[in-house]
């Protein structure tokens, strides 16, 4: 497979990380441990193919808080939705798969709208279709097609936040003329 070449600068972050993360497992942060991962962090970079992720280039502090504390709320609000099906309906909870189609198609949006949804009690994403950013999330409590456009909604307000937090100006123009629309 071909591979468009990284230089070493933007490869750097990946490499000391992979480092960090060597001297970490063997519980040794001696020099010639920390040369030896160095080693094996530029082979597995250079040998395995590791798709670059693409940044936006911007990262809104102003949009970041709200939504950390909205995604607490979420949070909390969930596990007592679930504590409350557990307990009372038991067994009887009904729940489905959803498909849901997302605006981006940058792997770090799609990956962080997954990882989002799935930390919320009560949904996992279940598969992820990179070629059309399609996630699929199994929802608890999704009885009718009105609870899974709910659900649908629900991952794209949330991608929506990760876009005005950190998507490309593309995609918070896009976003916003979809909202005027």
């Amino acid at each position: 497979m071909n591979r468009k070449r990284i230089s070493l600068r933007q490869e750097l972050p990946l490499l000391v990380w992979l480092v960090f993360v060597w001297g970490a497992l063997w519980q040794n942060f001696s020099a010639g441990n920390l040369l030896f991962g160095a080693i094996i962090a530029v082979l597995v970079a250079r040998i395995f193919y590791l798709p670059p992720v693409e940044l936006g280039g911007r990262f809104n502090v102003l949009r970041a808080v709200p939504f950390a504390l909205s995604f607490l709320g979420k949070v909390v609000a969930a596990s007592f939705q679930v504590l409350y099906l557990a307990v009372v309906r038991g067994p009887s909870v009904v729940s489905a798969i959803v498909a849901v189609p997302l605006r981006s198609h940058s792997d770090l949006l799609v990956t962080a709208t997954g990882h989002v949804i799935s930390l919320i009690p009560g949904s996992l994403v279940v598969e992820v279709d990179r070629s059309t950013s399609t996630l699929y999330i199994h929802g608890i409590n999704v009885r009718n097609p009105e609870d899974a456009a709910k659900l649908r909604k629900e991952v794209r307000d949330t991608e929506a936040g990760l876009i005005r937090i950190m998507g490309t100006k593309d995609e918070l123009s896009a976003l916003t003329q979809e909202i005027a629309a």
